[in-house]
This record gives structure tokens, sequence and C-alpha cells, in this order.
């Protein structure tokens, strides 16, 4: 069971969660709004470590920390304004964002309160920390490797295409060019 101070630190949290997640669409840059967005998953990771579920909020900690990093870096390397430093407008369409937001929330919350939820069968596992690790790296190994390659992928392709000219093109296509071929003034030596 949840001691005071859990419950105390889960309701903290959750203020803070939905505060951040305010603010991923009231601040005026898309660095600040990831770094509010970052804020939040880790609220809830802290809040999953409150509940005495550890693995779930390390795991959440860590991927979120590093998705989170990884986007900044790429805002860096490839918006035309500095970092997404510049001011710009975090929602579009507002009205009907709004409008679908408030009505997608509203049916939910009808449909926790409504629905006739079954009653738990069987018993709890001694250490489901052991028994969703086993889950992960038993049957479902294959996708997580599948998932991480392909991730993996996906950065270096964005990456090699974005990227408009290398060492091939600035000392020909063998490498013997004396000089390179720099399109500005001063070029790399």
């Amino acid at each position: 069971m949840l001691n005071e101070l859990s419950v105390v630190a889960v309701a903290a949290l959750g203020l803070l969660s939905v505060a951040a997640g305010v603010a991923v669409f009231v601040v005026d840059s898309m660095a600040r709004a990831t770094f509010a967005l970052l804020v939040s998953f880790l609220a809830v990771a802290g809040m999953l470590l409150a509940l005495e579920l550890t693995y779930l909020g390390v795991v959440t900690a860590l991927m979120m920390t590093i998705e989170m990093l990884i986007m900044v870096v790429f805002m860096i390397m490839f918006m035309m304004n500095p970092a997404g430093l510049m001011p710009m407008t975090m929602v579009h369409n507002g009205r009907a964002s709004a409008a679908a937001g408030i009505t997608v929330f509203a049916v939910l919350t009808v449909g926790i309160w409504t629905i006739d939820w079954p009653s738990r069968t069987g018993s709890l596992p001694a250490d489901s920390t052991r028994q969703l690790g086993g889950a992960i790296m038993g049957s479902h190994m294959l996708v997580m490797l599948v998932i991480g390659i392909g991730l993996f992928a996906t950065i270096i392709s964005g990456t090699v295409l974005a990227t408009h000219r290398g060492r091939y093109d600035r000392f020909g296509a063998d490498l013997r060019n004396a000089r390179p071929k720099d399109p500005t003034g001063g070029g790399l030596k």
C-alpha cells in the first residue's frame, strides 16, 4: 500500500506533469516546448517511482531524456532558426484543437466512470519486474531489436540526406583534389 508521503508525491508530480504539459503549448519556441515536455515526462517517471514501479519509472526517465535531447540536437542542426529558439506558435487551428481535446477528454472520462470493469482474477505475480523483463526479453525481443535497428537507420539516413555536401563533394570523387572546392571562402583545411 502507498503511504501518505507517496500519495503527496504522486499528487504533486501529477500537477507538475500537467503544468509542464500545458507549458508545451504556451511557450513560444520548439526548444522550450521540448524541455517542457521533458519535465512532464520526468514527472510521470517520478510518479511511477513513487508508486513503487521502479523498472517502468527508470525506463521512462531514460527513454524520454534521451529522446528529448536527441530532438533538441536535431533542432540545433537542422532548423532554420537557431535551435528553435525564435518565437513561433506551438498551436495550430486552436479552436478546433481545443474542441477536439475537450471532447476526447469528456468521452474518456465518461467511459472510465461508467464502464463495467472486470474484477481481478488470479493472483499478483511475486515479482512484476521479473515478469515484465521476461516478456520484453523473451517473445518480444525480436521486435525490440528490429525497432532499435530501424530507429538507428532512420537517424543515420536523416543525417545523410540533410547534409548537402561531404568530403566527396569537396575533394572530388577520388579524394585527390589538393584544395577543397568550398562554396564559401575560407573552407576547411
